[in-house]
């Protein structure tokens, strides 16, 4: 688990890119729209920065790294050490490759940075993909989704270059698998439609979890196809989810000892590597306590959550539960459904 977490944490050396409203938009060119040289240089730039990876040359990449994000490599390491070893030995193809004009932002009187948006029209059609970026320095950027495959299982490499001096350096680095138990994001997307109209809706709001998580290169990127997923998703969410899972608002659920549990998060997990994916769950606790003790309180929350909702049971290997103090290490558990009763 402690794997997954990492890959879903890591905003790299682009951290603290989140998606926020903006007043005009920069210019962005698709790979079917630029001109050849732009397009192979960024292309070469993408395949030597993935080249390196798989050989886990992290002194390499910080070379090619912009000069203000290099200074600071130390959190980068263990990223491109851990990706190394799921992409060692793989075939590059780079599958999307984007230009983004951002040389007419402007700093605030303050020197901040502003944010940039950035509207990609595919093909001339309505289908887009839009980049919302905070925290951008103005310059020439590209941004360059490379597939990994011929591997163990396949695997996506997403680059942030920005254009320093002519030369196109590293901005950020975005890796994700693009499988989850040996399924892609497509099959989990089917799937969670399925059981939404079977009247599944826990699975298939997990299952649509799954499907994002696989479907989505990086987190300042959005585009009418997962508009359309996050538009289903919704739709299929089970009345106690329409509002979500947090702290602030926990699903409470009841076990069959009586004893009321508050889960602040509800997600899906490859971690095992198992035939099928696990789900994970956040339970709020006021101490993690004895372990003997945490694990059974542990054990007791995934009776109560599966009791109440038994549906689970049939499409997911197992349960991450993972008791939650803040300022504290949690106490993760995991077992499969079998085990569970």
């Amino acid at each position: 688990m402690a794997g997954e977490m990492m890959r879903t944490k890591i905003g790299l050396i682009a951290a603290g890119m989140l998606v926020a409203a903006v007043a005009s938009a920069e210019v962005c060119t698709t790979q079917s729209q630029m001109t050849a040289t732009d397009r192979d240089a960024l292309v070469a730039a993408a395949r030597s920065l993935a080249a390196k990876v798989q050989a886990n040359d992290v002194s390499g990449l910080q070379a090619a790294t912009a000069a203000d994000y290099a200074k600071d490599f130390t959190g980068i390491g263990p990223v491109v050490g851990d990706t190394a070893a799921k992409v060692k030995g793989g075939s590059l193809t780079v599958e999307q490759v984007y230009l983004l004009d951002a040389t007419q932002l402007k700093r605030g009187a303050d020197g901040s940075l502003p944010e940039a948006q950035f509207f990609c029209s595919l093909n001339k059609s309505v289908s887009e993909a839009d980049f919302l970026i905070s925290g951008l320095a103005p310059g020439r950027y590209g941004f360059v989704i490379v597939d990994v495959t011929d591997t163990s299982s396949p695997w996506r490499m997403s680059f942030l270059l920005r254009q320093d001096q002519g030369r196109w350096t590293m901005a950020g680095f975005y890796p994700k698998p693009l499988s989850a138990a040996g399924h892609d994001g497509l099959w989990y997307w089917t799937q969670a439609r399925t059981m939404a109209a079977q009247k599944e809706r826990w699975n298939a709001w997990l299952y649509y979890q799954q499907a994002a998580g696989l479907l989505t290169p990086v987190n300042f990127l959005q585009s009418t196809h997962l508009e359309k997923l996050k538009a289903e998703t919704s739709a299929a969410a089970p009345p106690a989810l329409s509002e979500g899972v947090t702290a602030e608002a926990p699903l409470v659920v009841k076990g069959p000892n009586g004893v009321e549990y508050h889960f602040t998060a509800l997600g899906v997990d490859d971690s095992l590597a198992k035939d099928k994916i696990d789900i994970t769950v956040n339970l709020k606790v006021d101490q993690i306590g004895d372990p003997v003790a945490a694990r059974k309180r542990n054990t007791d929350a995934m009776v109560a959550l599966l009791t109440a909702y038994p549906e689970l049971r049939k499409p997911f290997h197992g349960v991450w539960m993972v008791a939650v103090v803040p300022g504290l290490n949690p106490f993760a558990t995991e077992q499969a459904m079998s085990e569970i009763h």
